[in-house]
């Protein structure tokens, strides 16, 4: 094969992933047009494309609703990355029990530059929390988690970050660098961080990172119950702690401990 046409492939190949990343938990069916507008595509190149993945089953087109969607065999590719995340399997009962004990959701999130997601939830069997998807992108700005996360940024990373945010929302940035500035003095004093409805009005979370990354990548762990709770009351007496000891708990389990 040609160096020109590996140079093709590789821009089909990275074009195709542009197309795949436009569909999301929140962005289920996606029309052409759409496409289009989200990757910036020629149609005829997008077209193709379209028609490529498709008989590779990971998109499929829907006659009834006119639209594209993610296809089975995008599941099936997620597999294997699931599969080798040993830390869920671990995590998962430690998980369920406080969750059921504070009827709450507990959450674990994975980190790899300026991403973070959900690889396990848990819920309480009464829990009213908002539930997301495994998969789900979490807000770094927004959430304990996310904030967590980037606490376990080297300084630079952090002000690379505050400074791309800066020139997009100037206000933002400022309360963002308070946030963080917040999360960093409570990760020190308590071990934890914390999030007062900054993403849902009627949730409280608490967030721990691991303390090493595993693999290159950054596991968090969250607990998150109502506003109006009880158990909303005892972050730093209850919560905080428990939460503590399960991310403790699985460390020791994964030799992870420094």
């Amino acid at each position: 094969m040609s160096l020109d046409n590996k140079a093709t492939l590789v821009s089909a190949l990275a074009r195709g992933i542009s197309i795949i990343r436009c569909f999301s938990p929140t962005a289920q069916e996606l029309s052409g047009r759409e496409l289009m507008e989200l990757t910036g595509l020629p149609k005829p190149t997008l077209f193709r494309l379209l028609d490529t993945l498709c008989e590779l089953g990971l998109l499929r087109y829907s006659e009834r609703i006119s639209k594209y969607l993610p296809g089975i065999a995008l599941l099936n590719m997620s597999a294997p990355v699931l599969a080798r995340m040993t830390i869920r399997q671990l995590a998962r009962p430690l998980m369920e029990d406080l969750a059921n004990h504070i009827n709450g959701q507990l959450q674990l999130s994975v980190g790899s530059g300026f991403s973070l997601v959900y690889a396990e939830l848990a819920h309480g069997r009464q829990s009213q929390v908002f539930r997301p998807e495994i998969g789900m992108h979490l807000s770094l700005s927004r959430t304990a988690s996310g904030r967590a996360y980037m606490c376990t940024w080297p300084e630079n990373e952090r002000e690379k970050f505050l400074e791309k945010l800066q020139d997009q929302d100037a206000e933002q940035a400022r309360w963002l660098e308070s946030r963080l500035a917040n999360a960093a003095q409570d990760l020190k004093e308590h071990g934890f961080c914390r999030s007062h409805g900054d993403l849902h009005r009627e949730i409280v979370t608490i967030a721990v990172p691991m303390k090493k990354p595993l693999d290159g990548e950054t596991w968090v762990f969250a607990v998150s119950v109502p506003i109006f709770s009880e158990q909303s009351k005892r972050f730093e007496s209850d919560l905080g702690p428990r939460l503590i000891t399960v991310v403790r708990g699985v460390e020791a389990a994964l030799g992870n401990i420094s």
